[in-house]
C-alpha cells in the first residue's frame, strides 16, 4: 500500500489459521466427502437399476445426483459453501415462527384442546442480565462490555500520520488476548424531531435573519427526510470474557456470583484498555453504560425502525458521508 506521497506503508497481517486444510487437488475434507458420497450414491443407482431401465432414463436419474453434489460441495454464495447453506436454510424452516418470552417454556395444550397450526416458541435472548456498570451477562455463559468509538478521517491526513495510525491499530490488534469484535451498525434516522425542535427555538431568537434562517433550515431537513433514505451510523467494539471454569449457563450460588463478578471485572478492564488505545488514535471513545447498553439491545430487536437524531456534541466532529 502506498500512499500519494510514495511513501510505503506496511501493516503485519496475521495468516487465516481457520483456513480449512486441502488435502486432495485443492479441496478440503468437506468437499471430498461429498464427492464421495455422491458417487457412491450414483455407482449404487447404476448397479440396482442398470439392468432394469433404459440408459435415457437412468441418465435423467443419475446426472441430477452427481450436479447437485458437485454444487454442494464446490458452490458457494457470500463466501459460503452451499452445503453449509443448505443446512442453515434446512435449520431455519424447522425454527419457530412465532416466539413468547417464557423461562420455563410453553406448555402442550390439554388433550381436548385442538391447536391449529405450531404453537409458538420460547424467546431465547442471547443476553441474560446487564450490569449497573454496562457489563452483559451472556446466556451461554461469560460477559460482554460495549464501547461506543468515533471515526479518524485517514484520508486526510499525511503519510507520516497515515503510518503512525496503522502502526498503533496493528500494536492493539497485537495486544488483544481474547476475543473482540468491531461492529458498524447502520440504523435509519427520522430528521422530524430535529426539525420540530428548531422550528420552535426559531420563533424565541432575537434577529429576524436568525429566524429567518432557522426555518429555512427546519424546511431542509424536512424535505431531506422525505425525499431521501438517511442512515446513522454507530462504530461499536465488543470485548469478552469466557473464563474456562465459567459455567455454560449461569445458575445461583455463591460460587456462580463469584465467577460472575470476577469475569464482570476482567471485561470491564478489558473495555477500559480498549478506549485508551482508541484515545492513542485520536478517536473518542467511551464505555457504554447500562442505559445505553439497553437502548442498543432494544435497537438491534429492530433495526428498520427510525430513531430520532441528537445534536452532536462541542468535542465531536460532524462528517458528511454515503448514508445521505
Amino acid at each position: 500500500m502506498r500512499h500519494a506521497s510514495n511513501e510505503r506503508l506496511v501493516a503485519t497481517i496475521p495468516a487465516d489459521v481457520e483456513m480449512p486444510d486441502k488435502i486432495l487437488a485443492k479441496l478440503t475434507i468437506r468437499q471430498v466427502a461429498i464427492l464421495a458420497g455422491t458417487g457412491l450414491l450414483a455407482t449404487w443407482v447404476y448397479l440396482m437399476a442398470g439392468d432394469r431401465l433404459p440408459i435415457p432414463v437412468l441418465a435423467a436419474i443419475v446426472v441430477p445426483v452427481i450436479a447437485c453434489g458437485c454444487a454442494l460441495a464446490l458452490g458457494k454464495r457470500d463466501g459460503l459453501g452451499l452445503d453449509r447453506l443448505a443446512l442453515h436454510a434446512l435449520a431455519w424452516l424447522r425454527r419457530d415462527r412465532k416466539l413468547v418470552t417464557a423461562e420455563e417454556g410453553v406448555p402442550e395444550p390439554p388433550a381436548w384442546c385442538r391447536v391449529r397450526g405450531r404453537l409458538p416458541g420460547r424467546l431465547r435472548l442471547p443476553v441474560r442480565a446487564i450490569r449497573e456498570d454496562g457489563v452483559m451477562e451472556l446466556a451461554e455463559g461469560g460477559t460482554a462490555a460495549v464501547v461506543r468509538a468515533g471515526t479518524v478521517a485517514f484520508g486526510l491526513r499525511t503519510g507520516e500520520e497515515q503510518a503512525a495510525l496503522v502502526g498503533v491499530f496493528a500494536g492493539w490488534l497485537n495486544s488483544l488476548d481474547a476475543p473482540v469484535q468491531i461492529l458498524l451498525q447502520a440504523r435509519p434516522v427520522d430528521l422530524s424531531d430535529l426539525a420540530d425542535r428548531i422550528s420552535g427555538t426559531a420563533e424565541r431568537l432575537s434577529d429576524p435573519a436568525l429566524e429567518q434562517a432557522a426555518h429555512q433550515h427546519a424546511d431542509f431537513l424536512t424535505e431531506l427526510s422525505a425525499t431521501r433514505d438517511l442512515l446513522t451510523r454507530d462504530v461499536l467494539v465488543v470485548v469478552r470474557h469466557q473464563d474456562s471454569e465459567q459455567p455454560p449457563t449461569w445458575k445461583r450460588g455463591p460460587r456462580r456470583a463469584a465467577h460472575r463478578n470476577s469475569s464482570a471485572a476482567i471485561v470491564a478492564r478489558r473495555a477500559e484498555e480498549t478506549v485508551r488505545s482508541l484515545f492513542a488514535l485520536g478517536i473518542h471513545a467511551s464505555v457504554m453504560g447500562a442505559d445505553d447498553a439497553r437502548e442498543l439491545l432494544v435497537r438491534s430487536l429492530s433495526p428498520r425502525r427510525a430513531e430520532p437524531v441528537g445534536i452532536a456534541r462541542p468535542d465531536e466532529p460532524i462528517s458528511r458521508g454515503q448514508d445521505a
